[in-house]
């Protein structure tokens, strides 16, 4: 069986300046990855934080990391953020 990895990602629903980020924002973003991959969607928070959190089982290739690298960059732009909590870890499909 080939390896598998999760992603994760936390979308803010707020700016760092604490306005509201435009729901095209999720929108697009999201569509983006659903095109690509399999995707999941949960909305929630955490403490003062609210955010989305994407999750995707892909194939662990280097091409998936490299997107998902590139993906990052591309979202603390968008989403005006200084990081954007991106998470990967293998997984085991059984």
């Amino acid at each position: 069986m080939n390896a598998s990895r999760r992603y994760e990602i936390l979308l803010p629903l707020k700016f760092n300046d604490g306005e509201s980020v435009p729901e095209s924002y999720l929108v697009d973003s999201i569509s983006e990855l659903e095109r690509n991959f399999q995707t999941q969607v949960m909305r929630g928070d955490s403490h003062d934080h609210k955010f989305t959190r994407v999750f995707l089982n892909v194939p662990d290739t280097v091409g998936n990391r490299e997107f998902f690298l590139q993906l990052k960059q591309k979202l603390k732009v968008k989403f005006q953020q200084s990081d954007i909590w991106l998470t990967s870890y293998s997984i085991e499909i059984l």
